[in-house]
């Protein structure tokens, strides 16, 4: 099977690898390449395939090996996997990196409910400091005088903007967003479906069907074909028995046929997975469950705004994002009282199921922010819904949505 690689994806790492392993005069290289973006865009994939291509050696920490119920132990892990893929620079005789997939994960801060722990902090300062000294990186407890290769650290992640901020500045860290463009969603998909004999225009309009889709969804589509007969086999064999079937049988494993990879087949399944993701974004059980809990306590109350906040309509045009009075009055009134705001946003299809989207940052508290942010969204989805959130961070639940903008001046 033929994977696609990004062209811009394969250039910036190759830039930063081989920059990294060159000895230019007065110029300080970031240790660092941070590769940020949306989830399912196949961040880690894209960097599997051009270390292939380039014939580059891994070595792999996860996101999940940055804590543990020892202090100083990933710290240490950090400083014991880079010095491995500094050995193997010399023993292999080419270029090896050293890559964390998912740092944010296991090293970053999401809000005032994350735990910030000593390994936390030992992560992010070991990382700082093996950036500014990545020839002079020890191992707790000795000390080496002989200075070690250079190896260049590849990190993926979400949000970047969650990490300690030393850690990500420019001169320790490249940041690099991946964001396919339809062209690269085009080639990544036509490369998942590369033996199923779809054309090319095919292709384009499967990607252009489920434009806001990540690059995994498509993948998912593809497995989900088979289920049809998968399931078939099941019940052809039984419940009973599957289990034996399928592990430690002295029969031969399975076989299917290729399934039916039809454009309107794959589209079909496509829909149901969207269906599926509707669903998830407004079931919204976590916060009837919490309204329950409260209610059943004495003392809870239910977090109300000390002042009822009427809900003015604006109608906003591409060249008029400015708020109205009575819309920053409601933001100075709902910060005042403690509670931060979201801004939310939603196209005229999906307001009939609700699936509104996050605009901008999750949860501000400082007024000049979210007025900015507010305008900013207005102009960029000037033809959307635009909605204004209360949110009580003690109680993490909303006390007030306003939608401050409709579409076509409704």
């Amino acid at each position: 099977m033929g994977y696609y690689i990004s062209p811009r994806f394969l250039d910036k790492l190759a830039v930063h690898i081989t920059k990294n392993f060159l000895n230019i005069p007065g110029i300080r290289v970031p240790l660092i390449l941070g590769i940020h973006g949306r989830k399912g865009e196949g961040k880690s994939f894209q960097c599997e395939l051009a270390f292939e291509k380039m014939g580059i050696e891994t070595t792999l920490i996860s996101g999940g090996e940055l804590e543990s119920p020892d202090a100083g132990d990933p710290a240490r892990l950090i400083r014991l996997r880079y010095r491995e893929t500094a050995e193997l620079v010399k023993v292999r005789g080419k270029m090896c990196v050293l890559m964390i997939n998912d740092l944010d994960a296991g090293a970053g801060r999401f809000d005032e409910g994350t735990q910030y722990t000593v390994n936390t902090q030992l992560v992010n300062a070991t990382l700082m400091n093996i950036a500014d000294n990545p020839t002079d990186v020890q191992l707790p407890g000795s000390y080496d005088s002989n200075p070690i290769r250079r190896v260049p650290i590849i990190v993926t992640g979400n949000d970047f903007s969650t990490l300690y901020a030393p850690l990500i500045r420019d001169g320790r860290m490249e940041k690099f967003y991946w964001d396919p463009n339809r062209d690269d969603k085009v080639g990544i998909v036509g490369g998942i479906f590369a033996e199923d004999g779809l054309s090319q225009r095919e292709i384009e309009q499967f990607v252009d069907t489920f434009a806001h889709q990540s690059v995994d969804f498509f993948s998912a589509v593809r497995s989900r074909i088979y289920d049809e007969q998968i399931r078939e086999f099941i019940y052809k064999v039984g419940f009973e028995k599957i289990s034996m079937r399928v592990v430690n049988s002295a029969e031969a494993p399975p076989e299917f046929k290729k399934p039916d990879f039809s454009l309107s087949h794959l589209i079909d399944a496509g829909h149901l997975m969207v269906g599926e993701q509707k669903r998830v974004k407004t079931s919204h059980l976590v916060d009837e469950y919490n309204r329950l809990n409260r209610g059943r306590g004495s003392q809870s109350k239910s977090p109300v705004l000390e002042t009822p906040i009427s809900q003015p309509e604006i109608s906003q045009t591409t060249n008029n994002t400015h708020l109205t009075l009575d819309t920053q009055a409601q933001v100075r009134q709902i910060l005042s009282q403690g509670y931060k705001i979201s801004i939310e946003h939603v196209d005229e299809r999906r307001f009939r199921t609700g699936s509104w989207q996050s605009c901008g940052n999750l949860h501000i508290d400082a007024e000049s922010d979210a007025i900015s942010t507010l305008e900013s969204c207005l102009g960029e989805y000037s033809g959307e819904y635009v909605r204004l959130v209360g949110v009580d961070p003690k109680a993490k639940r909303r006390v007030v949505e306003t939608i401050i903008q409709r579409p076509n001046n409704r």
